[in-house]
């Protein structure tokens, strides 16, 4: 599907707050209600919009984050990912291209969960190697 520029001003600004009510976006977009209201339900019913989450404030997340570059043997990757499904630890995983097959996003309360983490995705079945990476602070988090 297509967005024009009304499309994405609208993702934007429910990008800073998805909670805003349909009349506030449509005063700051300069636009009826029922207009806007359309807008979003079309948005919602052809995947553009996949869904609202939560952002948490960083009292509340957990306290280390890291990332895991991991390099993976030929035709291993389903395995892997499975693996890495079953870890509550791991949050995302992205495939890329380069040194390193997979990235790994890793949150824990503490440094032994963490370490247990990083543990079990080098014990996997088909990971031939990782390098972690502990992020020490956010310098800035566009909420993505």
């Amino acid at each position: 599907m297509q967005t024009d520029e009304t499309d994405r001003a609208l993702i934007a600004l429910l990008q800073e707050n998805a909670r805003l009510p349909v009349a506030t976006l449509a005063r700051r977009l300069g636009l009826a209600r029922t207009t806007v209201q359309a807008r979003l339900e079309r948005l919602e019913n052809t995947g553009v919009i996949a869904g609202y989450s939560v952002r948490l404030s960083q009292s509340v997340r957990p306290a280390l984050r890291a990332t895991a570059l991991v390099s993976i043997e030929p035709r291993s990757g389903p395995a892997v990912l499975a693996r890495l499904k079953s870890l509550p630890q791991v949050r995302r995983v992205h495939t890329t291209s380069g040194r390193f097959d997979l990235i790994v996003m890793i949150e824990a309360n503490t440094t032994e969960a963490l370490d247990e983490t990083l543990d079990r995705i080098g014990e996997a079945k088909g990971v031939k190697g990782s390098e972690s990476l502990i992020h020490l602070s956010t310098k800035l988090d566009r909420g993505d």
